[in-house]
């Protein structure tokens, strides 16, 4: 059983990467107010339960792809319960078959491990390239959960300011399938 920390609505009071310290320096920036756990590594969407439950929310699924050259690069965030089919995705976009893309180049792009793709990678230099695309199912939802940037924070926001106030900070359009 995965261990989660009471809830708290306050950054870190310390921060485990350059990309967690940007995310709540974003947040606050923008007057996005998050709650937050700290949990142990928490790597599949099975060990977001206990997260879930402690959040009164679902995790998205946030999936970094890219072509078979690794010249295109996509963040796919969806349902966290949906299953990717990556001949649809690729259909729904109009580009070649996607498929995962390596944990190094995920490493180097996003400033993420396995477990901690999110949307808040948008904020590096690094992640310019990567086109991002939400599952219209994820917009639908009040909350939008997902990690800090590590494996062992997790928060939930708003959909609505994730949408209408991160993604425009970011520079980032709504890209939908």
């Amino acid at each position: 059983m995965i261990a989660v920390s009471d809830i708290q609505t306050a950054p870190p009071e310390s921060y485990k990467t350059a990309l967690q310290r940007q995310v709540y320096q974003t947040l606050a920036a923008l007057h996005i107010p998050f709650e937050r756990v700290e949990t142990d590594e928490v790597i599949t969407m099975e060990d977001c339960a206990a997260v879930n439950e402690k959040l009164g929310m679902h995790m998205v699924k946030t999936l970094f792809l890219c072509n078979r050259q690794q010249t295109a690069f996509y963040l796919f965030i969806t349902c966290g319960d949906k299953p990717f089919c990556a001949k649809a995705f690729s259909a729904a976009l109009g580009v070649a078959r996607v498929s995962f893309a390596p944990a190094g180049l995920m490493a180097r792009m996003l400033g993420v491990r396995v477990g901690a793709a999110t949307v808040f990678s948008a904020l590096l230099d690094t992640a310019r390239d990567v086109q991002i695309v939400f599952d219209r199912d994820v917009l639908s939802q009040p909350d939008y959960g997902c990690s800090d940037g590590t494996t062992t924070g997790y928060m939930k926001v708003a959909t609505a300011d994730i949408v209408g106030r991160f993604l425009p900070r970011v520079n980032r359009p709504l890209v939908t399938v």
